[in-house]
C-alpha cells in the first residue's frame, strides 16, 4: 500500500469517526434540550413547592425525591450548560413530558403559578392566619405576631381590634411565596378600592367611620347570613338602638366573646360574660368585627332601611326574624321562640 493510499484510508476513518462523534454529540444535545425528560405520576400535572431560601442542590434533590427526572445525567449536563446556579421560590406546575431546558428555565425565571383562594366565614385573627398560611408560604406564628404588633398594624391606620376590618372577603390570587408584608399591602390596596367615594360619603352621612360600618356589618351578617334581604332592616334596627343610646344586645357578640361558635342557644348566664365584645354589657359597637363581613353586608349597613324597629327575635324554623317597635310584642315573640327551642331540646 502506498503512502498516499494509507493517508486516504486514515482520512476516511477519521471522517467516519468525526461523523459518529458529531451524531452522538447531536443526539446528546437533542436529548438534553428537546427530548421530554420530566415524568409525572399518571402523566397528570403535579405541583412543586420551592421554599424561600432553597438552594439549587436542595431543589435538585427534591426533583429526584419526587421521581420527576427520568435521565439524571442529561438533566445534570443541561443544568451545567445553562449555568443553573440559582432558583426562585414559588409554586410550580410540573407537566409530564417537559424538557430539561423548560424545567430549568421555569425555575430560574420564577415562572410560578398563582394561588387562588377565598376567605370568608372568618371570625378571629387565628382563623384568618390559619386560612392564609394554609394557602401561602406565610408562617402562621409570624403572621399572628404581626397582627398583634402595634408598630406594624399602626402603619395601616388600625389598632389590634380594628385591624380585622382591613380584610375584605373575596377571591384573590397571590403568588405562593408572598410575604406577610406583601399580603398586607395587597389587602390595604383592596380595602382602599372597596371604599369608593360613594361608600365613604354614606358612612360619613351616618356619622360612622369605615371600621365602624364594617363592625356593624359583621353583627348584621352574624344575625342574618341566610336571607340577605333582611340585612338592611337589621342594620336599620341597630342604627335606631345606637341613636337612642340603647345597648345592641346582640347574641352573636356574646358567642364571639365566649369564643365557642358551636353555641346554638345563648343563656342568661352567658349575657354576663365579661368582654368588650359583649353588647349586653357594653354600650355602642364592640371594638372590632365579630366576623369578616361580605361586601354585601357592608352595603346593607350603608344603605340601611329606615324604620321604627328596635326589637327583633328569630323565628324558629324559618331562618328569618320578627321585627317590632313594641316591647310587649317582642316579649311574646321571644317566648314563642324559647318554647320552640325547648320542644326541640336545643340546649
Amino acid at each position: 500500500m502506498s503512502a498516499s493510499s494509507g493517508f486516504k484510508k486514515i482520512g476516511k476513518i477519521s471522517l467516519i469517526v468525526g461523523l459518529l462523534l458529531g451524531a452522538v454529540g447531536g443526539w446528546w444535545f437533542w436529548k438534553m434540550y428537546y427530548q421530554g425528560n420530566i415524568r409525572t405520576k399518571n402523566q397528570e400535572p403535579e405541583i412543586l413547592y420551592v421554599r424561600t431560601g432553597s438552594t439549587v442542590e436542595e431543589v435538585k434533590q427534591l426533583l429526584i425525591d419526587r421521581d420527576f427526572i427520568e435521565d439524571q445525567a442529561s438533566f445534570d449536563l443541561t443544568a451545567k450548560t445553562k449555568k443553573f446556579d440559582s432558583v426562585k421560590p414559588g409554586r410550580y406546575r410540573i407537566r409530564n413530558g417537559m424538557t430539561n431546558r423548560e424545567l430549568i428555565n421555569m425555575l430560574q425565571a420564577g415562572l410560578q403559578e398563582p394561588v387562588k383562594f377565598t376567605f370568608n366565614n372568618v371570625h378571629t385573627k387565628e382563623q384568618l392566619v390559619s386560612r392564609v398560611s394554609g394557602k401561602l408560604e406565610i408562617d402562621s406564628a409570624t403572621f399572628l405576631d404581626q397582627l398583634e404588633n402595634d408598630a406594624f398594624i399602626s402603619q395601616y391606620g388600625f389598632d389590634q381590634h380594628s385591624i380585622m376590618t382591613l380584610f375584605i372577603p373575596n377571591t384573590y390570587e397571590f403568588y405562593w411565596n408572598t410575604s406577610v408584608e406583601q399580603f398586607m399591602e395587597r389587602m390595604a390596596k383592596e380595602y382602599k378600592a372597596f371604599w369608593t367615594e360613594e361608600r365613604k360619603a354614606k358612612a360619613k352621612k351616618m356619622d360612622k367611620t369605615q371600621s365602624e360600618c364594617i363592625i356593624l356589618a359583621s353583627i348584621v351578617q352574624s344575625e342574618q347570613g341566610r336571607f340577605a334581604d333582611e340585612q338592611a332592616t337589621i342594620a336599620g334596627l341597630y342604627i335606631n338602638r345606637l341613636n337612642k343610646g340603647m345597648k345592641l344586645q346582640s347574641d352573636p357578640t356574646v358567642i364571639y366573646a365566649i369564643g365557642d361558635f358551636t353555641i346554638q342557644r345563648v343563656r342568661n348566664d352567658d349575657l354576663d360574660y365579661d368582654s368588650p365584645y359583649n353588647t349586653y354589657k357594653n354600650e355602642g359597637l364592640p371594638p372590632g368585627p365579630i366576623l369578616l363581613p361580605e361586601p354585601e353586608a357592608v352595603d346593607a349597613v350603608l344603605n340601611y332601611k329606615r324604620s321604627d324597629y328596635i326589637y327583633m327575635c328569630a323565628e324558629f324554623g324559618t331562618g328569618r326574624h320578627k321585627f317590632t317597635a313594641d316591647y310587649d310584642q317582642h316579649l311574646k315573640n321571644a317566648k314563642a321562640y324559647q318554647t320552640a327551642l325547648n320542644k326541640k331540646g336545643i340546649k
